[in-house]
């Protein structure tokens, strides 16, 4: 099998990977992106109805508190609007009942990107060279070799059905699923890989959903689309519309854990019965109803992201390293960042520290 050889290959389609790719390009550096799956974005996934984007990712950001999404963002000519929260919240008890209660205004305020997250990686993407993207192509193996890391696409049990010889590898995945499903020779250390696979992969025990209608009811009540629930499947709720005009959505999070999200069909339809308790009958009637579980997704979630995460953890490197393999393989994602870690501030960070630490 022939071994292809690239300077800089970058492991990892999400938005820490492209946009480690797109400042390579900036320097006119040569570079791969593998992604295991079909597509680019990793967990930005952005379905489109009738030219709306739904977010079944990650759907805001923060820009007086992420200065580089927001520096990002207008440098690309993308634009954002306001997260919908004008009117009343609802709070549904654990016996069923709804309740009208003033709404939870975040704090700071909460942004959502025209075109859903997606058009973020989209624009990003403009600048990469096409061939430089090659889709499913699971990284299985990573050999340290004296010319440079082998890598190995393929199976662990097959022998692999492409390789590439590289100078640099930034590593842009989950360090949990990094460990978990690549196999380093030498093997890396007990403390290092240990540190890789106690890091929790942020969304991985996660299953979102949307449902989109021609019209907003809920704000013709008087609600905000804001609820927060201790009954049946759906935990947190919010206003997830177009920005000033249809279609308009509810979306959130499914509140129960993953080992019980087994049955989609009968899931949709408890789902779909609660809005319609909380936000009244054609609640029950979206146009069109997304829905992605996170931990059925084998190239985000491991057997370790199966219980939920109770709060937002403290991200870092991996056992405080950047790097391995004298400087080789530099991490990258969110999940490695030093700060906001978890969020798409986070893999923006990581991914410049890897290209900076790459070519000092």
């Amino acid at each position: 099998m022939p071994t292809e050889t690239v300077d800089t290959m970058i492991i990892g389609g999400g938005l820490s990977g492209i946009y480690a790719a797109y400042l390579l390009s900036q320097r006119n550096k040569s570079f791969v992106i593998l992604e295991a799956r079909g597509r680019i974005g990793g967990r930005i996934l952005s379905p489109e109805h009738q030219g709306f984007f739904s977010d079944l990712g990650p759907s805001w950001y923060w820009p007086t508190i992420h200065p580089k999404m927001a520096h990002l963002i207008q440098a690309l000519g993308l634009k954002g609007y306001r997260q919908f929260e004008a009117g009343m919240g609802c709070f549904q008890s654990s016996n069923g009942t709804v309740q009208t209660v003033s709404g939870y205004p975040m704090e700071p305020l909460s942004w959502r990107l025209s075109g859903g997250m997606m058009a973020l990686i989209t624009k990003l993407c403009e600048d990469i060279p096409e061939n430089a993207i090659r889709l499913n192509h699971p990284v299985c193996k990573i050999e340290k070799k004296f010319a440079g890391p082998l890598v190995n696409v393929g199976e662990l049990e097959k022998e692999p059905w492409a390789r590439f010889s590289a100078n640099k590898i930034i590593l842009a995945l989950p360090p949990r699923l990094a460990a978990a499903t690549i196999l380093f020779s030498p093997d890396l250390s007990h403390n290092l890989t240990q540190a890789m696979l106690k890091i929790g992969t942020w969304m991985a025990g996660q299953a979102k959903f949307c449902a989109l209608y021609e019209k907003p009811f809920w704000r013709q009540m008087g609600l905000s689309g804001q609820a927060f629930s201790q009954h049946g499947p759906l935990g947190e709720i919010h206003d997830g519309s177009n920005h000033s005009q249809g279609p308009y959505g509810l979306t959130g999070f499914v509140g129960i854990p993953a080992v019980q999200r087994n049955h989609q069909q009968p899931l949709t339809e408890a789902i779909l019965s609660q809005l319609a308790i909380i936000y009244s009958k054609p609640a029950a009637q979206p146009e069109t109803f997304f829905y992605q579980d996170w931990a059925r997704e084998r190239f985000t979630a491991t057997q370790f992201d199966q219980p939920p995460m109770s709060e937002h953890p403290l991200y870092h490197p991996p056992a405080g390293q950047t790097s391995i393999w004298d400087g080789a393989i530099h991490f990258a994602g969110t999940e490695t960042a030093d700060q906001h870690g978890g969020y798409l501030e986070g893999a923006l960070i990581s991914a410049e520290r890897a290209v900076m630490n790459h070519w000092q």
